[in-house]
């Protein structure tokens, strides 16, 4: 599974007016996109820097880590073989291909791979 690359960590928020305008004027992160009232990213370099409400987080209240893969089933069953669980088992969503996962010491993940375009 070389292919694993952290590209997202994301963090829970109630208010997300606030907590942009945290990472943006107080770290300088610049925001990326923005959906809606519940979910926006930050460029944190190689990593995106996202803040999520109950909404939009996979784990809300834990800081999960997004990992990108080119097979998210195969990752997800590993992780279960290994020690750790399956919160929500690999679905399609709009975009992105994911599985919510925890590892052998109940950290949250989400693995995924983007899809191609409809």
């Amino acid at each position: 599974m070389s292919d694993a690359q952290v590209k997202m960590i994301v963090l829970s928020t109630e208010d997300l007016d606030e907590s942009i305008k945290f990472y943006t004027e107080t770290l300088g992160f610049p925001l990326k996109f923005r959906d809606g009232n519940h979910f926006a990213a930050l460029d944190g370099g190689t990593v995106t820097l996202a803040l999520a409400t109950k909404l939009d987080h996979p784990i809300y209240g834990q800081v999960v880590v997004g990992i990108k893969t080119d097979d998210v089933d195969g990752v997800a069953a590993a992780i279960e073989d290994n020690g750790g669980g399956v919160a929500r088992g690999p679905y399609n969503d709009a975009h992105e291909r994911r599985a919510v996962v925890y590892d052998s010491q109940g950290n949250g993940l989400v693995v995924y791979k983007s899809l191609p375009p409809a």
